[in-house]
């Protein structure tokens, strides 16, 4: 019996890689002439690298939504819209958490189906926030006052920075990229990136070096600190023997009362090479993760953070998860998507780094929001290219 082989990309962490595997395995099993060979990149690999060359050497890429317009561009990655039925897509769509789904949906293309779902939300440790006799936050300033006392952390790499920014702007009424001289509206712009830097400005250096996995490394670690305001969730730390200390998550404080802070959607999808020699395979494997049983089963059982709202809902998976799921579902549920434009994924790296710098030196908002705008000019300027 001949044998088939699909290569797959996906990043590297226990969220990601294992539950692949782990579907890979079953699908081998119930599908014995097809192999299936998943491999890992970094998580900055993941958001930045090139899609073109990476559909050139995988057949099935684990992917995020902003990469939407440079999939476009290149015509890497297979519109998976007419090769699925009225019943799988609407199947899809109903049971997406949030706009997972639709994300991925970008000039009446679908580049992937989507197998994980994710937003910034707050995390602590409920140990560490007893011991110092201090209630979990509920407003801005109680993360002030935590961040005061030496107990707060937030990720500060630039992607990071950029996007908790965004999550703050869209929070208090700005549009995101809808005027093409200004990124954001500057008169709320200046509010956001003064809350940045206030909080930057309570916390050590090193956060400059800490993406969320850090974050989460060092919260589940040591006792150094106990709450982070928002950051990428990875349910991971909140099961039970993953880290030394499980971590509970939540939904984000309010900014003020009466104002929930809304978060930009993360998570991930499963696209299928162009260049895929195999796509009728690839497709089946796909849908085969992304299912409703597999997503609750399989894949939620091994690490990952499925995409299926009925997964969130699965008893069993919040259970072992200190109840992550119903806990922060409402992040993601009204989380804000990306901008997909050509050239937007670049703007991710440059414009955090110039908020980094900002918080780093309390530099002059108006100059800081006029650079970014500058920067988010340019990567309108990039995309143009290829049209």
């Amino acid at each position: 019996m001949k044998q088939v082989l699909l290569r797959g990309i996906t990043w590297n962490h226990s969220r990601a890689l294992p539950p692949l595997v782990a579907t890979a395995q079953r699908y081998e099993e119930l599908n014995p002439s097809v192999r299936i060979q998943w491999e890992k990149r970094s998580l900055h690999e993941f958001g930045h690298a090139d899609i073109a060359t990476l559909a050139h050497n995988f057949d099935l890429l684990v992917i995020d939504h902003p990469m939407a317009g440079d999939v476009e561009m290149t015509g890497a990655l297979t519109d998976l819209l007419p090769l699925l039925s009225f019943e799988e897509i609407k199947d899809l769509h109903d049971d997406s958490l949030g706009p997972s789904f639709s994300s991925y949906l970008y000039r009446d293309k679908l580049y992937a189906l989507p197998i994980d779902a994710a937003a910034p939300a707050a995390s602590f440790r409920p140990d560490l926030l007893d011991q110092h006799g201090v209630k979990e936050p509920v407003l801005w300033d109680d993360v002030v006052a935590l961040a005061k006392a030496g107990l707060a952390r937030m990720p500060a790499f630039s992607a990071d920075l950029f996007l908790n920014f965004m999550g703050l702007c869209v929070s208090r009424g700005s549009p995101i990229a809808a005027n093409p001289e200004r990124f954001v509206d500057h008169k709320i712009g200046t509010r956001c990136l003064e809350q940045l830097d206030e909080l930057a400005a309570l916390m050590p250096n090193e956060i400059y070096r800490m993406n969320p996995i850090a974050i989460y490394e060092r919260m589940s670690s040591e006792d150094s600190f106990a709450y982070c305001p928002f950051a990428y969730t990875y349910s991971n730390y909140s099961r039970k023997g993953f880290g030394a200390k499980p971590i509970r998550f939540t939904n984000p404080v309010s900014l003020e009362r009466d104002l929930p802070m809304r978060t930009v959607l993360g998570g991930t999808g499963i696209a299928i090479s162009a260049g895929c020699s195999e796509q009728a395979l690839a497709l089946s494997y796909s849908l085969f993760v992304a299912s409703r049983s597999c997503q609750a089963t399989l894949y939620g059982m091994c690490g990952g953070q499925p995409a299926r709202r009925s997964s969130w809902r699965d008893p069993l998976l919040n259970q072992i998860t200190d109840d992550f799921f119903s806990r922060t579902a409402a992040s993601i549920e009204t989380a804000s998507v990306r901008p997909r434009y050509r050239g937007y994924v670049s703007l991710q790296e440059s414009a955090g780094e110039a908020i980094a710098e900002h918080c780093k030196h309390h530099g002059n908002t108006r100059k800081t929001l006029e650079l970014i705008d500058t920067l988010y000019r340019l990567s309108l300027k990039e995309g143009t290219k290829y049209v």
